[in-house]
């Protein structure tokens, strides 16, 4: 099953506190996990963020919840308990601890109402395509916009000749560290003659160990198929390089993919025009940042009483 949306971990966590012992929030995440039954592959999960696991977030922050309730309670770093209220509670019924019924609780509404603590518009159980955690929430918005900021990327790569997008492509790969700029600056080779390569770059800032780079700028909503990838192979053969990228606007085909992954010599890395785009998002090539959030979290070790 699916990892649980982060309030109905509520009374699952009330439970596995229900004994009156003091455990570790990370100790609470496996018993819940265990409690729903999730597999390996659920518990393994990660946020958009790759900070993060799903299941941690969620049951992290429905302990948030339920402490600003006054249902449970952090009596030192990385540990949790049941408050007397949790406990009458817990011994009512603890199914009903929604949302909706934490709302009823004085402190929490204050909490949840108010934007500067919750990020935004309060989660509604009605509505669970807003039934997130709020980093969650903000990973969600981050994918959105740089969705989008890619699709702009886009249009304007295909705008460039063929010069300047190769040109690109070799920036990008300098950007991502494949040797300094007076080592690649003339990487792009002529387009007569060059017998299915385009571009040269070293593997590190040294300059050892060529990498061969075939850049093709062809319509979005193309395909490459496995012919391409083919001839790019014995392009390499000729040249006795080891190692190549095949970079595109376009998409590959299975059998394209396939083929890159045929032979272990020569070592062939694809990168369709969505990675394209998104490589020139993670190092900053044509993109301009106009805004910058920091995510912060308490450091429990500064007020550690043994620190």
């Amino acid at each position: 099953m699916a990892v649980p949306k982060f309030y109905e971990f509520f009374p699952c966590i009330l439970r596995v506190l229900g004994d009156g012992k003091t455990y570790r929030l990370k100790d609470v995440t496996m018993k819940c996990a265990d409690f729903w039954k999730l597999s390996d592959e659920d518990r393994k999960q990660m946020l958009p963020s790759n900070r993060q696991t799903t299941l941690a977030n969620r049951v992290a922050w429905a302990k948030t919840y339920l402490k600003k309730a006054g249902l449970v309670d952090s009596p030192r770093r990385g540990f949790v308990m049941l408050t007397p209220a949790g406990k009458a509670v817990l011994e009512e019924n603890p199914e009903k601890v929604t949302l909706a019924y934490l709302e009823s609780i004085p402190a929490f509404h204050d909490f949840h109402s108010n934007p500067g603590e919750n990020m935004g518009s309060p989660v509604s159980e009605e509505n669970p395509a807003e039934a997130k955690s709020p980093q969650e929430m903000l990973d969600d918005a981050m994918q959105q916009m740089n969705a989008t900021l890619a699709d702009d990327l886009m249009a304007e790569i295909m705008k460039l000749d063929w010069s300047e997008f190769e040109q690109l492509v070799v920036q990008l790969l300098i950007k991502m560290g494949y040797g300094p700029l007076q080592l690649n600056q003339d990487a792009v080779t002529k387009k007569t003659g060059d017998e299915g390569i385009d571009g040269i770059v070293t593997a590190d800032k040294l300059g050892f160990d060529s990498i061969y780079v075939q850049a093709k700028q062809w319509k979005i909503d193309s395909t490459i198929a496995k012919p391409e990838i083919q001839k790019f192979v014995g392009a390499l053969v000729t040249h006795g390089a080891t190692k190549g990228i095949f970079i595109t606007t376009a998409k590959f085909s299975s059998g394209a993919v396939a083929e890159s992954q045929k032979l272990p010599t020569p070592k062939i890395v694809l990168v369709d025009g969505e990675r394209l785009a998104n490589l020139m998002i993670e190092y900053n090539l044509g993109v301009t940042t106009t805004q910058t959030y920091e995510v912060k979290r308490v450091d429990y070790d500064f007020f550690n009483e043994d620190v």
